[in-house]
């Protein structure tokens, strides 16, 4: 019952059933840390604005589509979660906030992203799987510390050739979108340690034997009639992984006819109407 109402007053937007919601918070925590995840929130309490000196800010599973300016006071924040929110655009006060690390975008309706986001250069973690993005914006190859990138879920194509750029980054998380050739960008970057291009339309890949720090190469549920060529000691997920270097010729031709043959339309379909 109790959860209940609180969904119920969350649609209420006067300052007291907002109250009701967030609870008794109203000092900063002495860890630092506010988690106001799953609180069914369709506005950012003003008051936290105040917690000056907080590191941590979950704000995940909520209604939110928008953040107030005071947001810009909470400079000591390292941690920031919008996840699972309806933000269509990434407020702009969320790129004054210089000291993050981690930033959780994920599960909103985002189809790019500010220019101004190349201010946070102390980013090291950025989540925007599951958002709206056609293409990888490119102030994320402005981000010169950026160690992780997830950015699957979305409906990319490509990735930009500036992506190089992040001599840092060592993991990155591409699965679910709609990459129909292996990023030719990936392969200039040889510091990368995972890769995961899981469930995209991948037919080819090329040999990633050259990656020296690759140590995990994700690339199952593509339509690929290769497995990609790895360096020793590097963990392959997907058909063939187990095969070295790649699998035998007739039994990749044998799957992709399978493959072919799976996507053609039922017979019922192809017959025409009387």
């Amino acid at each position: 019952m109790g959860n209940t109402i609180r969904a119920l007053v969350a649609f209420i937007p006067s300052d007291r059933c907002q109250s009701y919601v967030v609870g008794d918070l109203r000092e900063m925590p002495l860890d630092r840390v506010v988690d106001l995840s799953g609180s069914q929130l369709r506005r950012f309490p003003i008051h936290v604005c105040s917690f000056t000196e907080l590191v941590k800010l979950y704000l995940s599973d909520n209604h939110l589509h928008s953040l107030p300016p005071g947001l810009a006071q909470l400079q000591n924040l390292q941690i920031l979660a919008l996840d699972f929110n309806n933000f269509k655009t990434l407020p702009q006060v969320v790129c004054t906030l210089k000291q993050l690390c981690i930033l959780y975008l994920g599960n909103n309706k985002l189809c790019d992203l500010p220019d101004e986001l190349s201010l946070l250069q102390n980013l090291r973690t950025l989540w925007l799987e599951a958002n709206c993005l056609t293409q990888l914006p490119d102030v994320v190859c402005e981000l010169s510390l950026l160690k992780t990138l997830h950015a699957g879920s979305n409906a990319l194509r490509l990735l930009p050739g500036q992506l190089r750029r992040l001599r840092e980054l060592r993991t990155i998380w591409l699965s679910g979108n709609q990459l129909a050739d292996f990023p030719p960008v990936l392969l200039r970057m040889p510091f990368l340690e995972v890769i995961d291009v899981d469930r995209n339309s991948i037919r080819y890949f090329p040999s990633l034997a050259h990656l020296t720090n690759l140590k995990v190469v994700i690339y199952d549920h593509n339509p690929c009639r290769n497995a990609p060529k790895v360096g020793k000691g590097v963990r392959r997920v997907g058909r063939w992984a187990d095969e070295t270097p790649e699998p035998e010729p007739r039994k990749a031709r044998r799957y992709a006819l399978v493959e072919e043959e799976s996507q053609e339309p039922p017979a019922a379909l192809l017959t025409p109407s009387p």
